[in-house]
């Protein structure tokens, strides 16, 4: 069966102009992450993608949709976002809402979607015409609810650790803000702090670029310019846990902590070689954040380097005192890891399931799933 016979393809969604609506846009997808929701709303104006609850929504621009940015929308019945998007949606009686989001992650699609890629280097985009024409499984609605039902119990699992990890970093934040903005030090009637600035306390280093052409296959995020990482290399070049501060691009200075070893390449870190407290230097940064994302310099491709990071105007309290948070916080961060690290193993564990059952290689008529 063709894919455009499966499913409903950048179905029609009716929105009105100059109204608001849930927005998603393409920072919001998380490769490996099932579900997408928005975080803002938008005035509706034009030319974007547009969908509705339990659609799939697809990147259809390099490098995101060979990083796997494929989610399911959990939201609102009328939502909106990048018109960098492929919207897939179940047709009654012949697909699975659920199912229709792992066939379109699994090879089968994706694989033939990225082969499908033309245009300008660096703005290819996955050609709709061929995407429609892909020959999926010809699965009844029972069988594809039943591979849903299998796949989903690792992705409920992943989203209920992505729960507590959100829950953990508000935790070590809130208690930042009491210490060091609100001065609420327990056991600490007075605490002495001194004006300085980042460079002078700890030293941000640039990272060290990669291209596509010369990375090779491996499991190591390759951290640059984005929110999320460019590509995966098989070895890094600085250890976790590790600030860092994207350098450029539309992201540029988005600040993010790495619970494992990763490549830096388009962006400024910070780890344990240079300071013991990077749990503290984090939670700093994450509070300065508009103020880093302020630094930004350059019209057409804005940037953030170490040097302007260097410049940043911070107040902090003696090293006893911060040493004193640092051995309060890091269980916090400890658990964010061990989740984080949960969830890399179930989704590999999801992944190598996927292609199995997608294909029928795994044949799940049999089993009672529930």
């Amino acid at each position: 069966m063709k894919l455009e016979d499966f499913c409903q393809i950048n179905p029609t969604v009716q929105l009105n102009r100059n109204e608001e609506y849930e927005f998603v846009e393409m920072a919001d997808l998380v490769p490996g992450d099932r579900y997408v929701i928005s975080k803002n709303k938008k005035v509706f104006n034009g030319s974007f993608s547009k969908f509705s609850n339990k659609d799939t929504l697809m990147a259809k621009i390099t490098p995101c949709l060979e990083n796997g940015k494929i989610s399911q929308y959990i939201g609102a019945s009328k939502a909106f976002g990048s018109t960098e998007f492929n919207i897939f949606r179940e047709k009654e009686n012949i697909s699975d809402a659920n199912y229709l989001y792992y066939l379109v992650s699994s090879t089968i699609v994706k694989d033939p979607a990225i082969k499908s890629m033309s245009g300008a280097t660096g703005r290819q985009r996955a050609n709709l015409d061929e995407i429609k024409q892909i020959n999926v499984p010809d699965f009844n609605i029972a069988t594809q609810e039943k591979i849903a039902k299998i796949l989903s119990n690792y992705d409920d699992l992943i989203e209920n650790n992505n729960k507590r990890i959100k829950i953990l970093e508000e935790m070590a934040q809130k208690i930042y803000k009491e210490w060091f903005v609100d001065f609420k030090f327990p056991n600490h009637e007075t605490v002495t702090f001194k004006q300085t600035d980042l460079g002078s306390e700890v030293m941000p280093i640039k990272g060290k670029n990669i291209t596509k052409a010369i990375i090779k296959k491996g499991n190591v995020p390759v951290v640059a310019g984005g929110i999320e990482p460019a590509y995966y290399h098989n070895i890094p070049n600085t250890v976790a846990p590790v600030i860092t501060v994207s350098a450029s691009g539309a992201n540029a200075g988005y600040i993010n902590l790495y619970y494992q070893d990763i490549w830096a390449s388009d962006c400024s870190y910070i780890d344990t070689t240079m300071t013991p407290y990077v749990y503290y230097y984090y939670l700093l940064l994450k509070y300065n954040q508009i103020k880093v994302t302020n630094m930004q310099r350059g019209a057409a491709q804005p940037h953030v380097y170490p040097q302007d990071l260097a410049q940043l105007k911070i107040k902090i309290p003696e090293e006893n005192i911060i040493r004193e948070f640092n051995e309060i916080i890091t269980p916090f961060f400890s658990e964010i890891s061990n989740f984080s690290l949960k969830n890399q193993t179930l989704k590999q564990t999801r992944d190598l399931l996927l292609p199995r059952l997608i294909s029928g290689e795994i044949d799940v008529e049999n089993m009672g799933v529930k």
